[in-house]
């Protein structure tokens, strides 16, 4: 599971699919309705959310946004309203990290991108609100 702190705008085809299925399995577990994944590490910063689940309906409504932008079919019935929620803390440590590792994703899968992206500052999510730090402790480094 990987919930990018990254703006889905940067993802390719199978990557802003790949989020869109992992953000439902996200919002499944965080809605008590699956087993599997319950102590995924990718969920802390949503856990530690003061509303948890408007947060990641929140996510969602994001990477349905750039869906639709792209021409796509996402189900917007499978997430709920959106509500305004503050915003998770994320590091510019954690965003650099990230970007890189999508970098090599995009340079193996969609050279395209990658050449169109490579020298680009990245983007993050807009639920996420950027300060100095290091790579999140609960990343699961490569």
């Amino acid at each position: 599971m990987r919930l990018w702190t990254l703006h889905p705008r940067h993802l390719d085809p199978q990557g802003l699919v790949a989020l869109w299925r992992e953000g439902l399995l996200a919002r499944a577990v965080l809605r008590g309705e699956t087993k599997g994944y319950r102590h995924h590490p990718q969920l802390e910063r949503f856990r530690a959310h003061p509303a948890p689940r408007r947060a990641i309906d929140a996510y969602l409504a994001e990477v349905h946004a750039e869906a639709v932008r792209r021409g796509y079919a996402f189900d917007r019935g499978k997430i709920g309203p959106v509500r305004a929620v503050p915003g998770i803390a994320a590091t510019d440590g954690q965003l650099g990290y990230e970007w890189e590792h999508l970098l090599r994703k995009l340079a193996a899968r969609s050279p395209a991108l990658f050449e169109r992206w490579r020298d680009a500052r990245p983007g993050s999510h807009p639920l996420f609100v950027l300060q100095p730090g290091p790579v999140a402790a609960w990343e699961k480094r490569a």
